[in-house]
């Protein structure tokens, strides 16, 4: 995504005040006339245009569309400081966004629906308006692609955290056309279908030249099987995943350490199908993840330097796995200081003796804070494509393979033989949270199969001897600003 990055700077006027605005609202004033008719008449207009498309993934994944879920979940916890325990504690109503006891923004479930309407409102123009575009007719094919890709996605992550949401599917032009209520979400999951079939028809194949961040058709693909599979469209998500198994043009890589390797990033796309693209360079997009896990000013050669020791693991959760599993590598109870001392994560003080180190995203170039965040993986493609399989026909042998593909590379045995559709797609379950922990999965796993409450509950420590999620908890309520903005929009019924 380095292009895209280099691109929203150096564009200037009223385009660059388009291309910032990474939080609008969807109740903000609409683009003027002027505006609209003075741009999009390009073939650069159409790329800025699709650049401004991606700018709110910066407002996404700065922290919350990975703290938000893993903060709630059962796999990581946050030390308990200005209310970064809101999600932990399921503390949150309704009005949590104005609450002076929660003042971090950019970790808050509003950022997630703040940054996703910015970046659907911006797909919606380039839909509305590329078409017409004077310019070269397959690369403006690509940009419509992209933009479809954009909006689903967008949604996808609105859905699973709010359920309900607003469809909107055309840019607001005046102020009635943003003004619009919300629909169901068998209906939301229709439109993020429509939209990928859109970007699976004019998205090319994945190849080592698709700029970085850039979408393939692969990855569109994988997007669609999982929407699916959030669904419960057995039938469609499989369909999907063996789309792009079949395809072979990604691959897992043969060390998972490698993954998360900032060093080995452009080798790791060959896996890390799609990513938030962080860069050390300036100017480049950050994220706050890097500096949230690893030990307090460790300054050594494996956390960076700036970490604040905000996050950490259960260690329950680290007890969870086998011993001979390769990715409880990317998990320590140790780290080696600026000294090269190899210090105990329990000796160290104000911090939980019972935290443990998360290192996936460990970046030793300090400030430089240039490691990836994954969004897709090809490795939750084969999971994927396990669970549907086992949904719709029970634990069959091409069931058991899907998830061995996944199991060989962690150094583990093949599942027991013989599994009934229920155990394994509890193994399936169980296998996503050992290999997808700490990149905001879990928790949506937790709450799409309603296991959310039985889990967390169980998911305590000494910093957090006592949790008491609530039914309401499986989705967040939606922002009281948003409410108050637009007449049309309900609250969710479970948090009236």
């Amino acid at each position: 995504m380095k292009a895209i990055k280099n691109l929203q700077y150096i564009l200037g006027g009223v385009w660059a005040l388009v291309i910032t605005a990474s939080c609008n609202k969807l109740d903000e004033k609409p683009y003027s006339s002027i505006f609209t008719e003075s741009f999009y008449k390009t073939a650069s207009d159409a790329e800025a245009a699709l650049t401004a498309a991606y700018g709110p993934l910066t407002g996404l994944y700065f922290t919350a569309a990975t703290c938000v879920p893993d903060f709630s979940a059962d796999q990581i916890y946050p030390r308990p400081v200005v209310g970064r325990d809101t999600y932990t504690l399921f503390s949150y109503d309704q009005n949590y966004t104005t609450q002076k006891s929660f003042s971090r923004q950019n970790e808050s479930a509003q950022q997630i629906w703040e940054s996703c309407y910015s970046g659907i409102e911006k797909a919606n123009w380039v839909l509305y308006k590329v078409p017409s575009t004077n310019m070269d007719e397959a690369r403006r094919d690509v940009i419509l692609g992209e933009a479809f890709y954009l909006r689903a996605f967008y949604m996808w992550m609105l859905t699973k955290n709010f359920r309900d949401i607003v469809i909107k599917t055309s840019p607001s032009i005046s102020i009635d056309s943003a003004i619009i209520g919300k629909s169901p979400q068998a209906d939301v999951f229709k439109q993020i279908f429509a939209d990928l079939d859109q970007a699976v028809n004019k998205l090319p194949d994945y190849a080592p030249g698709i700029q970085k961040g850039r979408p393939s058709k692969q990855v569109a693909q994988a997007l669609y099987a999982k929407a699916a599979l959030y669904a419960e469209n057995w039938t469609l998500a499989l369909e999907k995943a063996k789309d792009v198994l079949n395809a072979n043009k990604y691959a897992l890589m043969q060390n998972v350490k490698d993954v998360f390797d900032v060093s080995k990033e452009d080798v790791a796309r060959l896996e890390n199908m799609w990513a938030f693209e962080c860069e050390s360079t300036s100017p480049g997009f950050g994220t706050q993840i890097i500096s949230l896990y690893g030990p307090r000013n460790s300054d050594g050669p494996q956390f960076s330097a700036t970490s604040f020791g905000s996050a950490f693991v259960y260690q329950s959760f680290f007890n969870s796995f086998d011993p001979s599993d390769k990715r409880r590598q990317l998990l320590d109870t140790n780290y080696i200081n600026k000294q090269g001392q190899t210090v105990a994560q329990k000796d160290i003080t104000p911090i939980t003796t019972q935290g443990v180190l998360l290192k996936k995203y460990m970046d030793p170039v300090a400030p430089s804070n240039a490691v990836n965040i994954p969004i897709l993986r090809l490795a939750d493609v084969y999971l994927i494509a396990a669970e549907a399989e086992a949904r719709q026909n029970g634990a069959t042998t091409n069931a058991y393979g899907y998830i061995k593909v996944v199991r060989d590379r962690a150094g583990l045995p093949d599942l027991t033989p013989g599994l009934s559709k229920e155990q394994f797609v509890d193994a399936v379950l169980q296998e996503r949270s050992w290999e997808f922990f700490g990149e905001g999965d879990r928790w949506y796993d937790l709450t799409r199969t309603n296991t959310f409450i039985k889990v967390t509950t169980a998911a305590v420590n000494n910093v957090f001897p006592v949790r008491n999620p609530q039914s309401r908890n499986r989705y967040f309520p939606i922002p009281l600003d948003e409410i108050n903005a637009n007449p049309k929009l309900e609250q969710n019924p479970d948090w009236k």
